[in-house]
């Protein structure tokens, strides 16, 4: 039973659903706009949204919370110089998932997720 259990499996372990969230949020914050499915765009958005959220208020201590998941220099350096100050004014809800239809392959179901004007 799983009674009590957030969130999406994604068919991984543990370690290996919290690299591919790295990952993707490290392309969101790069990119501005990534396009997966839309089970991993809807496990990425809280994912992302705490970070954005350690990056408004810029302290060093948070910093070094972002960068266990960033790993990126470059990276982490855009999250608080750019992304976090552009969100500082505003409560929450700094991505948007957009439906994109089916991929070919295997009919999965495409989304494009992200960051919103600030």
């Amino acid at each position: 039973m799983r009674h009590r259990k957030a969130g999406r499996q994604l068919r991984r372990t543990s370690e290996q659903k919290l690299a591919l969230m790295r990952n993707l949020a490290s392309s969101l914050i790069e990119h501005g706009a990534i396009e997966t499915t839309e089970a991993k765009a809807k496990e990425l958005r809280p994912f992302v949204e705490r970070l954005i959220t350690k990056a408004k208020s810029g302290t060093l201590h948070d910093r070094r919370l972002a960068v266990r998941h960033i790993h990126k220099r470059e990276t982490a350096d855009k999250l608080f110089q750019e992304v976090g100050p552009k969100f500082k004014s505003r409560a929450g809800g700094y991505t948007r998932i957009l439906k994109t239809g089916h991929r070919k392959g295997d009919g999965a179901d495409m989304a494009r997720i992200e960051l919103i004007e600030g």
